[in-house]
């Protein structure tokens, strides 16, 4: 217990503390006119009240990823604490903030726009193929999941497809209607729906006193079921993304950040959106790892990897069983209106934001709803099909490609401050270790090479350093290039 609460207090103080060291770092000025306000079409640049627009970031970067995610991290035992805690605050907070303020910088560019613009014309082409593919993944892994479900309490002519026509066709006036219209008044409240159940389940776990797990070196090992195929690193930095560091935010950011009216609410709505996910995901691992405990909380942890075996690690499961049982009908009703809300307001935006990279990568105005149907078409038809696949297949994929995409981002956020002449290892570092964990697992994971942890270990540091390297390398080339500019001035 002591552990949780410390590590909430810690969240905390990094907002007021590292959240400002950051902003700093960027330097956001109140004096520009942001691109809501330079740029309003009355679709997508709309300017809105910060507290909306907070509201609005953190359900479109969280959904249920700190929720399924903090919960199968648990299954590795306290170390998911450590991780969500020093993660949140060094490398999602660092990479949500930048991703957010770059695309302000930039007319509200999409994220392959402005890792282009300082990785280059070949990170830009990439970029626009991998993110594109990313969201399309993240639409079709946040519209099987709650078709399923809704199917399972509806009748029985109400079958799965009859809820994924019904989540598409939302999906469909999410994407092209101006986003003050329909995201700008359902999101909020079902942000605060999240924040609520969040909250409530971390105020039962300490007053009635839940056996939750400290953190202490002897606590520190992997304590999942299968510790041999599932290890430690870099599992578990995938496992939890929302909550620590996911790639996915990068892709949001860009959709409020054309409706922010001052570049001083970045640090407020990118960098605290990112710290309350934490918060949420901090309660759901200790949620998680002290609920199934035995009498006396004996073995809280290993109780939970059983009964996620049992219940085919299903994480909707976990969480309808524990917001029931800690918050009544209340909490019954809260879960399956996060497990079916929560992940469609994700697929959602998710659709729109592909919308929006296409449009940026041919610069396609998207003022006229003829020319949002003839981008958005496409992507629902893809979309559609990939349900067929199997989700377990779909999700896996994803969730490396995430990761990933996060790690390019941190490197495009240190070279933005390069470029500034800013102290660049506040992104540079959470980049190196990013791209450790990214190569990691690719060697090792099953949708990978399957190779073993000493190669995949071997080979993440090789990439790592790797990467640092032709990052410096660049920033030599970048500088000799400024000198001879410079001289011919």
């Amino acid at each position: 217990m002591v552990s949780f609460i410390i590590s909430l207090i810690a969240l905390i103080v990094g907002y007021f503390i590292y959240g400002k060291v950051v902003e700093r770092s960027f330097g956001a000025d109140e004096n520009i006119k942001t691109p809501a306000i330079r740029l309003e079409d009355g679709v997508d640049y709309v300017p809105m009240p910060e507290w909306k627009i907070f509201l609005i970031q953190f359900l479109n970067i969280a959904g249920l990823g700190p929720i399924f995610g903090a919960i199968l991290g648990a299954m590795f035992g306290p170390a998911a604490f450590v991780w969500i805690v020093f993660g949140c605050i060094f490398a999602g907070g660092v990479h949500d903030y930048f991703s957010g303020m770059l695309s302000v910088r930039h007319d509200g560019a999409s994220v392959p726009e402005v890792v282009g613009k300082y990785l280059g014309e070949g990170f830009k082409k990439f970029m626009r193929v991998f993110s594109v593919i990313l969201l399309i993944l993240v639409g079709v892994v946040f519209v099987t999941g709650p078709a399923g479900l809704l199917a399972t309490l509806t009748p029985k002519n109400l079958d799965k497809n009859f809820w994924l026509y019904i989540i598409f066709a939302y999906y469909i006036l999410a994407t092209l209607l101006p986003v003050d219209k329909l995201i700008g008044k359902v999101y909020p409240i079902f942000g605060i729906c999240l924040l609520v159940m969040a909250l409530g389940v971390g105020a039962k776990l300490i007053i009635d006193g839940y056996p939750i797990p400290e953190v202490v070196p002897s606590n520190l090992y992997n304590m999942h079921h299968n510790p041999f195929s599932t290890p430690l690193f870099p599992v578990l930095f995938v496992t939890i993304a929302c909550g620590a560091i996911s790639g996915f935010h990068s892709t949001q950011s860009p959709l409020m950040a054309r409706c922010i009216t001052n570049e001083k609410q970045g640090r407020r709505i990118f960098y605290g959106s990112m710290v309350a996910e934490g918060i949420v995901a901090l309660i759901w691992a200790a949620a998680a790892m002290s609920f199934f405990a035995g009498p006396n909380g004996v073995n809280g942890v290993g109780k939970l990897n059983e009964a996620m075996i049992s219940n085919g690690s299903n994480a909707a499961w976990a969480v309808n069983i524990i917001c029931s049982s800690l918050l009544g009908k209340v909490g019954g009703a809260l879960a399956i209106l996060g497990v079916i809300a929560c992940p469609i307001t994700s697929g959602d935006t998710a659709f729109r934001s592909a919308r929006l990279t296409i449009a940026d990568s041919v610069n396609y105005k998207q003022d006229k709803i003829k020319n949002r149907l003839i981008i958005s078409i496409p992507l629902f038809v893809i979309g559609y099909a990939l349900t067929m696949i199997d989700f377990n297949i779909v999700w896996r994929y994803f969730g490396w490609s995430n990761q990933a995409l996060a790690t390019v981002v941190l490197w495009a956020s240190a070279m933005y401050l390069v470029e500034k002449s800013k102290s660049h290892w506040i992104a540079t570092i959470p980049a190196i270790f990013m791209t450790a964990v990214s190569v990691t697992y690719i060697i090792v994971a099953p949708e990978g090479f399957k190779l073993s942890t000493s190669i995949g270990y071997l080979v993440g540091i090789i990439g790592a350093i790797s990467a640092l390297i032709l990052f410096l390398i660049n920033i030599r080339k970048r500088q000799s290039n400024l000198e001879i500019k410079s001289n011919k001035a």
